[in-house]
């Protein structure tokens, strides 16, 4: 992303650091891999993270997280992460520690231990409801999608700018009832549905991998996932589409208090994720993107994580070792 300037702040908190603090996340929810409890499983991500974010020099805040106060003691939305609170350099920090927590519970692929960091006010403060969702890799006219449009217009568009049938389109879905109606539209064109159960970050980026033969993300999920799959892609390419949607009067008072006061608005991916941006991502369970934490016989644990930047469209592959004390 040549066009996306570096940040200085973001110089001094280094690429790598942010995959410590994955990693960290990845290997508590590790231990609970299988278990059933999910609860548990998140609680161990979180508070792993928390940790390793408090031993960084920076001052943090949570704009997107387990959710408010009264509702997540660690990680919530608003809290302050770091060991230089008030003297280190200001980074708004989306996270989900795990990824996929019913996955972790159920020993099924695709979780992840999640973060983007931005400076100050790079991020959306998305609230802790749904958003429909539109993605599609990168190579295609900017605006190419739109949420604007029907399910069937966007395939057409794809189709025609890739030289392809609709027929030929792979679509990447939630697996959830409330998905029924776009599944029957999707395979109405012919087009392929790859429908998976969880983990719609993974989803999103998977738009971005040609290995995938995935074309486009549809459907609704979590908003928090949302800003995270778009900071991904501000770092890797591709476009993004998310509204946000909102089910009863106390979910829209909760938009208001942060600041969002147009609830029909569609937001594109770099009004999710703005200017420079650190993606971090390790897996925790065994999926498409990464491998999961594994254990060897003398102990020792392996992880995958990728980490992107914006301003330098890099994107690392870090494989670790984690050798006990």
């Amino acid at each position: 992303m040549t066009d996306t300037p570096a940040s200085k702040v973001l110089d001094r908190v280094l690429v790598l650091e942010m995959v410590r603090v994955t990693e960290a996340a990845a290997i508590g929810a590790a231990k609970l891999i299988g278990r059933g409890d999910e609860k548990a499983a998140d609680a161990a991500a979180v508070e792993a993270m928390r940790a390793a974010f408090n031993e960084l020099y920076m001052d943090g805040t949570v704009v997107i997280g387990e959710g408010e106060r009264d509702e997540a003691p660690m990680l919530y939305i608003g809290e302050k992460v770091g060991a230089a609170i008030g003297t280190g350099p200001r980074i708004d920090i989306a996270l989900d520690p795990l990824e996929g927590t019913t996955i972790c519970a159920k020993a099924g692929p695709n979780a992840l231990a999640v973060l983007a960091v931005a400076e100050e006010g790079g991020l959306l403060n998305a609230p802790d409801v749904y958003m429909d969702k539109l993605a599609v890799g990168p190579g295609y006219p900017e605006g190419i999608i739109s949420l604007a449009r029907s399910p069937s217009e966007n395939v057409k568009a794809v189709a025609a700018a890739k030289g392809v049938a609709p027929a030929d389109i792979m679509v990447c879905v939630l697996d959830r009832p409330r998905h029924a109606e776009l599944i029957a539209e999707l395979r109405g064109l012919g087009c392929g549905v790859v429908l998976i159960g969880d983990g719609d970050v993974a989803g999103v980026i998977a738009v971005t991998d040609e290995d995938t033969n995935i074309d486009l993300y549809m459907g609704q999920g979590g908003a928090p996932e949302g800003v995270l799959a778009a900071a991904a892609l501000r770092c890797v390419g591709g476009q993004f589409n998310g509204r946000l949607v909102f089910r009863n009067d106390d979910e829209k008072a909760r938009a208001h208090k942060w600041g969002i006061t147009d609830l029909n608005r569609i937001y594109t991916r770099d009004e999710l994720a703005k200017g420079d941006c650190i993606f971090a991502a390790t897996g925790v369970t065994d999926g498409s993107l990464l491998k999961g934490v594994k254990r060897r016989k003398n102990g020792t644990l392996t992880t995958e994580s990728i980490v992107m930047r914006a301003s330098s469209g890099t994107v690392r592959r870090v494989t670790g070792e984690h050798h006990r004390k």
